[in-house]
């Protein structure tokens, strides 16, 4: 049965996507949010590149220590956002890393693109927080709705894109090649 799973493309494409996703989901759930900081860390460096943008845009901002695996930014005069593990954009980078791996192509351009996808999918969650930090200062009212589906629609879809990027151009390959 794997021989004939082996043989399809498209098929040894999910099994090894959905092996990868299961372990990345395994080593971040069960190993890294448990038993190190290192989410934390990451969402705190986050809050900072984003203290950083808005003070170059002159705004004012605050931000929370740690409380209950979620950290609080915001400009001054809002109520902010709650970044927390859901938020920090890991699970989009592990996503798209996965989606480049499991795809049959060119190891060397896998190697540069590799990177490249994730630093644009880090980019593009910087930008949905600093935007939801905008929505959160100049109207709350927008924000759960912009939260849960326009930057969720936008940011699956940023990765769909870079991954129709590498299947459609740099791969070198087709799922419906023998």
């Amino acid at each position: 049965m794997f021989d004939k799973i082996r043989n399809n493309k498209f098929q040894f494409f999910i099994l090894k996507a959905g092996v990868l996703y299961g372990l990345c989901y395994f080593l971040y759930e069960f190993i890294i949010k448990r038993n190190t900081r290192g989410d934390q860390l990451f969402i705190r460096e986050i809050i900072n590149l984003c203290k950083w943008i808005f003070d170059l845009m002159g705004y004012k901002t605050f931000a929370s220590k740690e409380v209950n695996d979620f950290q609080v930014f915001g400009i001054d005069g809002s109520n902010g956002v709650w970044i927390g593990g859901p938020c920090n954009g890991i699970t989009l980078m592990f996503l798209f890393a996965i989606f480049v791996i499991a795809y049959p192509g060119n190891v060397k351009n896998k190697l540069w693109y590799f990177p490249l996808g994730i630093l644009i999918v880090h980019t593009i969650n910087i930008a949905r927080i600093i935007a939801l930090a905008l929505i959160a200062k100049y109207d709350y009212t927008y924000l759960d709705f912009n939260h849960t589906y326009t930057f969720t629609f936008l940011a699956y879809s940023a990765v769909f894109g870079l991954w129709m990027i590498w299947v459609n151009k740099l791969s070198g390959t087709k799922l419906s090649e023998k």
